[in-house]
């Protein structure tokens, strides 16, 4: 086991017992840290809290939260819990506003209050909103299309903001799409419902009731099906332990892009789910879903020369391998 750094030992993981927040805690617990989890379990799998204790509640609790910050003598934040349905969040706004704004501020109100000078916030490509061009940069012209977006780059902001005036040393991860499982098999991606391109794949492959929906096949690219930027769970889990090295000289705030560059198509996923799996993914061609782009590639040269991390799957027959039925 390596050594954390001087001075950041106990890390509060929001959303530790979820799909991303998981592997992070054990990438976490890899590298020397005692990742905490903070987690109201509702999306979250007690299943998953391996590397480190579970404090259990809802983050708009502040007077929790601050208890259990000097409980635990947290020395950073590593935030992940909050709403992540775009659909979802385009019928219901408010559950969007209230997790995952009005809950970050709550939390931001007790790393304050318990002079915490570190956090990692897992933000989202969706800040971009219609791409301008690809591959996406930072720079990038920030535009949400939709209410998840939106609550996502409030708090990126919010974080900016924080710096300026309280000295919060903060990164945004902006993730493309997270795909895969820990290939060791200890975690593996669980949403209800699930919404992730990938895994509903497999089930496609897998569950003889169920149909994969092909949202469109006459979109401008090779085969007619969108493009997109998938990053394995364990590279992005890696990229975190990277931020959270970097924060103690950052004293800015800095947002960094988390893809490999490369897009795969939808077609091309259903081919490397078929050929994992032997089986045939069973698709139904559907319209178009609004708000689709043709092309999503992330720019990750920033994170790449500042983090000093780069993806270890860059194939889409990688990330696929992980996976077990």
């Amino acid at each position: 086991m390596k050594q954390p750094m001087a001075g950041l030992k106990n890390i509060l993981v929001t959303g530790g017992a979820g799909y991303i927040g998981s592997h992070v805690c054990k990438e976490l617990g890899k590298n020397g840290f005692n990742p905490v989890v903070f987690d109201r379990l509702e999306e979250g799998h007690r299943e998953f809290v391996k590397w480190g204790p579970l404090e259990e509640g809802d983050l708009r609790d502040q007077s929790l939260l601050v208890d259990v910050m000097k409980k635990h003598e947290i020395d950073a934040v590593m935030h992940f819990a909050s709403s992540i349905v775009v659909s979802e969040s385009v019928v219901d706004p408010q559950k969007y506003y209230e997790n995952n704004v009005s809950g970050s501020l709550s939390l931001l109100s007790a790393v304050r209050k318990t002079n915490i000078q570190f956090f990692v916030f897992s933000s989202t490509a969706a800040v971009y909103g219609m791409p301008v061009r690809v591959p996406i940069d930072e720079d990038h012209p920030k535009d949400p299309i939709n209410p998840y977006g939106e609550t996502k780059l409030l708090m990126e902001n919010a974080l900016r903001d924080y710096s300026r005036a309280y000295g919060l040393q903060s990164v945004a991860l902006r993730y493309f799409n997270a795909a895969g499982a820990d290939p060791e098999g200890e975690l593996w991606e669980a949403h209800d419902p699930e919404t992730h391109l990938i895994p509903n794949a497999v089930r496609a492959a897998l569950d003889p009731a169920y149909t994969l929906k092909l949202f469109g096949n006459d979109y401008s690219t090779p085969d007619g099906t969108c493009i997109r930027d998938y990053i394995h769970v364990k590279d992005l889990a890696r990229a975190h332990v990277a931020a959270l090295k970097l924060l103690p000289g950052l004293n800015s705030f800095q947002a960094f892009n988390l893809g490999i560059g490369k897009g795969f198509s939808v077609l091309e996923v259903i081919r490397a789910v078929e050929q994992k799996f032997g089986k045939k993914v069973k698709v139904e061609l559907a319209q178009r879903r609004e708000g689709d782009p043709p092309v999503l590639l992330a720019d990750s040269t920033l994170a790449k020369s500042k983090l000093g991390w780069s993806p270890e799957f860059e194939t889409i027959e990688s990330i696929v391998g992980t996976l077990r039925g």
